[in-house]
């Protein structure tokens, strides 16, 4: 069984619609796929349709936006309600934030290349999470650069003096909010060290203590000896173990079940969550 515990859609920062995530998933032999959109839940319901269609599972999943001494930390919550109020007022809160700070990285880009927020909001499927990777492919399309990779590396990299914060809670209150949600919550891409700053071993301990339930190791932004590392630190804590592709259709390299999950660990995952099931055809 293939399972791939982490993609994208046009819901937040993918250029798939949700549907195309799900048909992709079943063209790269998949027989389960996680949509994990920032901070939303609003693709679930065109996603687990066409799951039910072509049979194949879908895991409805959420990628949520926290930081812990100001180092961003990418949570993964499998399985949560999504009508839980608490959880709901911190995405909100989140995506409300990410749209302010977009147009103020936007008005500072501007000072020395050609971009307007227009641009940027041409790049945005109606209700999607408004994040980097729009402006991304608004320089892309302004000629500015010729990908998102370099928009990343270079005017979009967290140490440019574009970079401008956006309100994220902290990560140990995101981990209780998805438990008391009913969801499992699961560390993305622990040691994306070229992303940026990642935290330690000892946040991670700590978010364990608060009810993290896994790290996801096995990613492409993780070089061999950093996910030998990681499995030991899992072991160490009692944590899952998962691998995902983080796939975001055209706006990364990334291929759709290029890493994936164990059967076993997504039982786990079903066995724990009581906000919601997986959907199968």
């Amino acid at each position: 069984m293939r399972i791939d515990l982490h993609a994208h859609s046009a819901a937040s920062d993918g250029t798939d619609a949700p549907a195309e995530v799900v048909r992709a998933a079943v063209r790269a032999g998949l027989d389960v796929v996680a949509l994990t959109d920032h901070d939303t839940t609003s693709g679930w319901e065109e996603a687990a349709a066409t799951a039910r269609r072509l049979g194949i599972a879908l895991v409805p999943g959420m990628e949520i936006s926290c930081q812990a001494g100001g180092i961003s930390v990418h949570l993964l919550s499998y399985l949560h309600d999504p009508t839980d109020e608490a959880l709901l007022a911190e995405t909100s809160r989140t995506r409300d934030d990410r749209v302010g700070r977009a147009r103020r990285m936007v008005e500072r880009i501007a000072q020395d290349h050609p971009l307007t927020w227009d641009d940027v909001a041409g790049q945005v499927t109606d209700g999607a999470t408004v994040g980097r990777p729009h402006i991304a492919d608004a320089l892309v399309a302004r000629g500015v650069v010729a990908s998102r990779d370099e928009a990343f590396a270079g005017i979009l990299d967290s140490r440019s003096p574009y970079y401008v914060r956006h309100y994220a809670p902290g990560a140990a209150d995101a981990v209780r909010l998805v438990r008391a949600a009913g969801g499992v919550p699961v560390m993305a891409h622990p040691r994306a060290g070229r992303r940026g700053r990642v935290v330690d071993d000892e946040v991670i301990a700590g978010l364990a203590d608060a009810g993290l339930a896994g790290l996801e190791v096995d990613h492409r932004d993780h070089l061999p000896e950093e996910r030998v590392a990681l499995r030991g630190l899992a072991r160490d804590l009692g944590l899952l173990v998962t691998g995902a592709s983080d796939y975001h259709g055209t706006g990364k390299l990334n291929g759709i079940g290029e890493h994936t999950t164990s059967p076993a660990v997504l039982e786990a995952i079903e066995a724990t969550a009581t906000g919601t099931r997986v959907v199968r055809g």
